[in-house]
């Protein structure tokens, strides 16, 4: 599931293969894009904010794609042929090089210099390279506007801080101590916002994310995706947490992570 570290890298990946060279091939294969022909163009940079990516072009353009649940960029050489298919919604090559958005759901064309209308939103990006106390400070001050809410639905709400999403949701808590369903109040604003970004910093570039700092195969997660608490061998409770669309799937351990658990009926 693609979530803050997941586009940082992606922006990385794309920039390095990409920037400085004339596209020959722009493609955008989205209802309201697809007369839209960026051959000729050349990529300066691509940079995520949260899990928002943008592809920055030259004179002052910028495609934005939000990845969703499933979406994803992959490149390839052109000595071999790209996998085009349905799923396809942008391909854009180089002479050498040629990327693929698949599963791109949101989709569109801004002004550079617009770009922030699109994520104003946004609470601080934990992967910001600007990132400060100010910043840190900011997003323990949204964090704790709520006092009373679910911390596993507050860590979710990219409103107050952007990264983070259901398999941070659940190491997070985990490592803090407490069930996903535990009230904000019940914890430090400032230890969370600290290891969120400690967290996802140090996946920003790890081709396979890890939270335990075990680099052993099968070991990378403490509980998310596990059926048993990596700690203390107990059982893994996977359920869901929030309502209608908010709803999202939680993972812990009622051993290591006491505090409320999720309300039946």
């Amino acid at each position: 599931m693609p979530e803050g570290d997941t586009v940082y890298a992606t922006a990385h990946r794309l920039t390095e293969a990409l920037a400085g060279v004339t596209l020959v091939r722009g493609e955008l294969r989205h209802p309201r894009l697809s007369t839209v022909d960026l051959a000729g163009r050349v990529l300066l940079r691509a940079g995520s904010v949260g899990k928002h990516l943008f592809l920055r072009f030259n004179r002052e353009l910028s495609l934005h794609c939000h990845l969703g649940m499933d979406g994803s960029w992959k490149l390839y050489d052109q000595s071999r042929r790209a996998p085009v298919n349905y799923r396809t919604r942008a391909i854009l090559g180089t002479a050498s090089k040629v990327a693929l958005g698949q599963n791109l759901h949101e989709m569109a064309l801004v002004s550079t210099s617009d770009e922030h209308r699109l994520v104003d939103h946004l609470g601080p990006d934990l992967l910001s390279a600007d990132w400060s106390a100010v910043l840190a400070a900011e997003a323990e001050r949204r964090l704790a506007l709520a006092p009373s809410r679910e911390l596993g639905l507050a860590l979710l709400d990219q409103r107050v801080m952007a990264g983070v999403g259901n398999v941070y949701k659940a190491e997070l808590c985990f490592l803090l101590g407490v069930s996903p369903w535990t009230p904000v109040s019940d914890v430090d604003a400032a230890a969370v916002v600290a290891l969120a970004r400690k967290l996802l910093l140090h996946n920003a570039l790890r081709p396979i994310r890890n939270t335990t700092g075990d680099p052993r195969r099968g070991r990378e997660a403490w509980v998310y995706g596990r059926r048993a608490c990596l700690r203390c061998g107990g059982t893994v409770v996977v359920t869901r947490q929030g309502a209608g669309l908010r709803e999202r799937v939680a993972h812990y351990c009622p051993r290591c992570q006491p505090g409320p658990g999720p309300s039946i009926g």
